[in-house]
């Protein structure tokens, strides 16, 4: 008997202690491709981005436009009657070195676009979670969701977006 009110007793106070344990935990939602659009940061990085992919295709249709003429060439020394064999051959060659730096560049030019674009945002998305990690131990929440991915979120859960927008003085 004294066993089964001692395993009572703890179980109240076990299920009494959760309880008031689970109240106290707070919850955040965000939008953070909301608060990522919203910041001036990331429309700085934006037109660098895009200046950099400019310069690149500006690269790309020289070298296009280049293979184009030597394609003209090739065709019409091909196709004269009296065409030496040996510069046929040798302007086939320059077309195809052509074609294939060509094809080098944009596997490069790609590359290097990918490179930039983590280069111009990964400090606008670092700066975007400090800020959320800094409101969230303010507001003493122990988890933010992305409120994009979530199902459901009661009333009850934070909306930190405003509250982060402050925080890093976007007035939107």
């Amino acid at each position: 008997m004294r066993n089964f009110l001692k395993v009572i007793v703890f179980c109240a106070v076990f299920f009494v202690g959760s309880g008031l344990s689970a109240q106290t935990l707070k919850f955040g939602h965000i939008d953070f491709q909301q608060l990522l659009a919203s910041m001036p940061e990331r429309d700085l990085a934006k037109v660098a981005l895009e200046k950099v992919q400019a310069d690149l295709e500006t690269k790309l249709q020289a070298m296009q436009k280049e293979y184009q003429e030597k394609g003209k060439e090739y065709v019409a020394l091909a196709q004269a009657k009296d065409a030496n064999e040996a510069l046929v051959k040798a302007k086939q060659d320059e077309v195809q070195s052509i074609q294939e730096r060509i094809q080098t560049f944009q596997q490069t030019a790609q590359e290097s676009l990918q490179k930039e674009e983590t280069k111009q945002f990964q400090p606008v998305i670092e700066k975007a979670r400090k800020a959320i990690t800094d409101v969230a131990k303010e507001q003493g929440l122990i988890y933010v969701f992305e409120a994009n991915q979530v199902l459901f979120h009661s009333e009850q859960s934070v909306d930190l977006t405003p509250l982060v927008k402050t925080k890093l003085g976007i007035i939107k």
